[in-house]
């Protein structure tokens, strides 16, 4: 369903993409934004996912500002990596790979944001910084920007088994933003990932019909 495509930026080099988009009229565009993993088979199948749900899809490939191509299976390696490559890029750069990725499906219509884990604080800060309707899964570093105030809706997604994230600090974010809509599901963090044994499939399913819902208000204007 998808393809590889390029994207601008601000330097000299462009970074890759993956592109999905749905048969027929889409119904807007999603920029998926990746775990710490990179651009693997798993937010691929994301993307893959949107576009049979009606929207143009594109996952930036974030970590090609440092190293192309860069796509990781999940183990204490590759994590320790993906650590090292976040911290690396820094959130000014994630931005603006989302914006960039934003402006490639600008004609789908309408533009949201969907992060996982890393790319659940970048999603939010695509609210703030970009004015994306933005869903963020189980953003651990959420917390230094729940000052900064909000361009567009953010729904949040967080696991009550994550040890990652605290039940402070999910309070914290119905304190700073009690206007939106935060969620909470018996899973740990990465639920939604169908890879591995955090996967819980009955908070998946409740979190993913959720995003629809926000979606289709946000983007489709059901």
């Amino acid at each position: 369903m998808g393809q590889h495509i390029n994207l601008p930026t601000s330097g000299t080099q462009c970074i890759g993409a993956y592109l999905a988009k749905p048969e027929g009229q889409a119904k807007g565009g999603i920029v998926v934004i990746q775990e710490i993993f990179g651009v693997n088979a798993h937010i691929r199948s994301i993307a893959d996912r949107l576009a049979a749900a009606g929207y143009v899809a594109v996952a930036p490939q974030c970590f090609d500002y440092l190293e192309s191509g860069v796509e990781m299976d999940y183990d204490s390696e590759t994590m320790a990596r993906g650590k090292a490559l976040v911290t690396e890029l820094g959130m000014d750069r994630a931005v603006e790979a989302v914006g960039s990725a934003a402006e490639s499906i600008a004609s789908a219509g309408k533009i949201g944001a969907l992060g996982f884990c890393w790319g659940g604080t970048v999603a939010l800060l695509a609210a703030i910084r970009l004015g994306l309707p933005s869903v963020s899964y189980y953003g651990s570093r959420n917390l230094p920007f729940l000052e900064q105030p909000l361009q567009a809706p953010v729904m949040f997604h967080f696991g009550e088994l994550d040890k990652s994230i605290p039940p402070e600090m999910v309070a914290r974010h119905r304190e700073k933003l009690p206007q939106m809509e935060i969620y909470t599901y018996p899973a740990d963090h990465a639920f939604n990932r169908d890879i591995g044994a955090q996967y819980h499939q009955p908070s998946a399913l409740l979190a993913w019909d959720r995003s629809m819902g926000f979606f289709a208000h946000e983007l489709a204007g059901a």
